[in-house]
């Protein structure tokens, strides 16, 4: 028969002794705390002193020809052309994306190709011809490819703009002029977020046509 009388606090369920041994939980805590230790211990005495100090190859002089100009710079043996041209030179147009040679953001042209700039070294660009958008045009005239972007509305956000550009140009300086599935095959490298295809492709294509550079 249950009784009316209000509770004086929580229902507790049977009681149950402690269980002695190792429980989930404590051994998870554990290996937690012994494997910090193995890591403490494992580490150089100066790394556990200063663990922000910085370890790997020291800076290198490099020179690089960018839009027919040597530029002297030291760098990484690590740092990708991408990064020095955005990090040290101020060459911002090509844009660093996906970082995986996948969208085609951060084309710039060398020795006459299109090249993700995100997958090309520094150090191994050296002796060889880069052109970035800020060298195909001035303050007072627009490459072909570029008059024909605004033309035809090809940008939208224009992030990916820059590359897309680039890689047209290459197509643009093409003799003969290339067919309209030359360009669309040429630009299979470059995505576009904003989907402005139709409108890069004529771009491209009607720049070629006049003649490109």
């Amino acid at each position: 028969m249950s009784s009316n009388k209000p509770c004086d606090g929580p229902v507790k369920g049977p009681q149950h002794e402690p269980r002695k041994g190792f429980s989930r939980r404590t051994f998870i805590e554990g290996v937690g705390i012994g494997a910090g230790a193995v890591g403490a211990v494992g580490m150089a005495p100066e790394a556990r002193a200063d663990s922000s100090e910085l370890m790997g190859p020291s800076p290198v002089p490099i020179t690089l020809n960018i839009n027919g100009k040597s530029v002297d710079l030291k760098v990484e043996p690590r740092v990708t052309l991408i990064d020095a041209l955005r990090n040290q030179l101020d060459h911002t147009g090509a844009k660093k994306v996906c970082d995986r040679a996948t969208c085609g953001a951060c084309t710039v042209i060398v020795d006459g190709s299109p090249v993700y700039s995100c997958t090309l070294l520094a150090i191994e660009a050296q002796g060889r011809r880069i052109e970035t958008i800020e060298g195909i045009s001035t303050e007072d005239s627009m490459h072909p490819v570029q008059v024909q972007f605004v033309e035809n509305d090809a940008q939208q956000c224009g992030f990916c703009t820059p590359g897309l550009v680039m890689a047209g140009k290459v197509v643009a300086d093409r003799n003969p002029p290339p067919s309209m599935a030359d360009v669309e095959s040429a630009l299979s490298g470059n995505i576009c977020r904003c989907g402005t295809y139709v409108g890069v492709r004529k771009a491209v294509y009607e720049a070629a046509r006049q003649g490109g550079a």
